[in-house]
């Protein structure tokens, strides 16, 4: 909660009680109602409209000109039976308490700070594959059409941040939170007024410096706004980093001419392996196709912000689930250097491992997956049941591809990567949507760890793995367990052990 808003609940907390016990006090009731006032405005100057506040806004200046009214006229109140009655003032009471849940269950966030010294520039390109069909369109014959946000060292940095959520007017229709919940939009609003701590179209640091530089792929069904703050803590400290919106496998892209794409790759259907290293086969190309478009423009073809910027020597992939697998079968490519991937499964996984450096940071129930599928352990009726695993045949065929991806993990670890799990931890906090509500904690989609601790976790050790393999320097959290982030746990050898079965 912020200050303003929270001291304006609490007025509204004080007014009811005055209300209550002390009716008779015109002056009091006046000033506290007129304080009330005042703490409505600096709120709405300062920190913004919000609708998980609307209640609060009416009762503050209900309760002002009930108070001005009872001063003027030294009018006292009617009997409480009759003006309010307990009943009256339970609902008060209920719809404050509904405003503080609703305040606490959607808090205006802020993104975490970047841990770098250099300010960060932004800038958006609409990029088109000419040379590939779209796929996934309703309309067939189109061809392949993207959108990329990089993040780059800056100077001269001025007016106001760039947004947390562009083009939100439409986006917020089809953002995912609301949606799965049943929120009506408006409640995801405050959304808009988030800033970040990058500055659109900034002129690149004047450092005659290139920078590595390392693309970023969304988890499947989100977007690369959810990303936001690992991209900018990564240009602080010197890279230039690309996040693709992998068209039709995000809730929502927005292109230059307005039109809004939706999610048109449904992850239901990756039981079929054939569907599923369709769709990844789809995200590699966009990777691959992005990286030869940042070739163009570091040499001056596409004209941006960071001409000859680039260290196309060194470059660097990762990704958030479906893009953590992306970016692992991105460093097929001889190009890249490095790879890591965020809690996420493997596709197209019929051939031999990857031999570039790379990390998996998973979360500690997917560390436990994969781990005892290496062990070739046999789940209970129970576990299974607890899994949400109704069909113990079908658990078993999926086990068996959790197996073969498992193989990956063991040749990562035999080739002097990593397998590390974060304790406490699950899906989403491996990105910034850990940031939108408390909710994620109670449906399991969020571990225990706090999201400020989980994105310091995965910041610190992602500029550690980029910094030791395209940089050459750090690699210190990478070697093994510290005491800084104990929550880190190495399962490295566990897997570069013998052969999976």
């Amino acid at each position: 909660m912020r200050l303003f808003e929270l001291l304006l609940l609490l007025s509204n907390v004080e007014l009811l009680a005055l209300s209550i016990l002390r009716r008779s006090k015109y002056k009091l009731l006046l000033a506290t109602s007129g304080a009330s006032v005042l703490l409505l405005i600096i709120h709405l100057l300062v920190e913004g409209l919000r609708v998980q506040l609307l209640f609060p806004y009416c009762y503050t200046l209900v309760m002002f000109t009930i108070s001005i009214y009872r001063f003027s006229k030294q009018t006292p109140s009617r009997s409480r039976h009759k003006a309010w009655g307990a009943a009256g003032y339970s609902l008060i009471a209920l719809m404050l308490a509904a405003t503080g849940a609703l305040m606490y269950l959607f808090p205006l966030f802020k993104l975490p700070e970047p841990t770098g010294n250099l300010k960060i520039g932004t800038q958006t390109f609409h990029f088109i594959d000419e040379k590939r069909e779209e796929l996934f369109a309703e309309a067939p014959g189109g061809k392949r059409e993207i959108m990329v946000q990089i993040w780059y060292p800056a100077h001269n940095t001025s007016g106001k941040p760039y947004p947390f959520l562009p083009n939100a007017d439409q986006l917020l229709k089809v953002e995912p939170l609301s949606s799965a919940i049943g929120l009506p939009v408006m409640f995801m609003s405050y959304l808009k007024q988030i800033p970040t701590h990058s500055y659109a179209n900034a002129e690149a640091a004047n450092s005659s410096e290139a920078y590595p530089l390392v693309l970023l792929n969304h988890g499947f069904g989100m977007s690369k706004i959810y990303q936001t703050s690992q991209a900018e803590n990564l240009a602080s400290h010197g890279y230039i980093v690309a996040s693709i919106d992998h068209t039709y496998s995000t809730f929502g892209t927005v292109f230059p001419d307005g039109t809004l794409t939706l999610l048109r790759t449904y992850e239901e259907q990756f039981i079929d392996k054939e569907y599923r290293d369709l769709v990844g086969k789809t995200w590699t190309d966009d990777v691959l196709f992005t990286l030869d478009q940042l070739e163009r423009m570091n040499a001056g073809e596409i004209p941006s912000k960071v001409e000859g910027k680039m260290d196309l020597d060194h470059i660097g992939v990762f990704g958030h689930s479906f893009g953590g697998a992306a970016s692992y079968d991105a460093t097929y490519d001889p190009r890249i250097k490095a790879g890591i991937n965020l809690d996420g499964s493997l596709y197209r996984t019929d051939r031999a491992g990857s031999s570039k450096p790379f990390m998996y940071m998973l979360a500690e129930r997917t560390f436990d997956l994969y781990y005892k599928a290496r062990q070739d352990y046999v789940y209970s009726d129970e576990e299974l049941e607890e899994m949400g695993a109704n069909d113990r045949e079908v658990f078993e065929e999926q086990l068996q591809e959790v197996k073969v991806e498992g193989q990956h993990f063991a040749n990562t670890a035999k080739n002097g990567g990593q397998v590390v799990y974060i304790e406490n931890s699950e899906h989403y906090n491996f990105t910034d949507m850990q940031l939108l509500s408390p909710l994620f904690r109670f449906i399991n989609l969020a571990g225990s760890i706090s999201p400020a601790r989980a994105t310091s976790i995965v910041n610190a050790y992602t500029l550690d793995f980029f910094n030791k393999y395209l940089k050459n320097q750090g690699g210190r959290l990478v070697e093994g367990p510290t005491g800084d982030y104990p929550e880190v746990k190495f399962g490295t050898t566990l897997f570069a052990e013998g052969n999976l079965h």
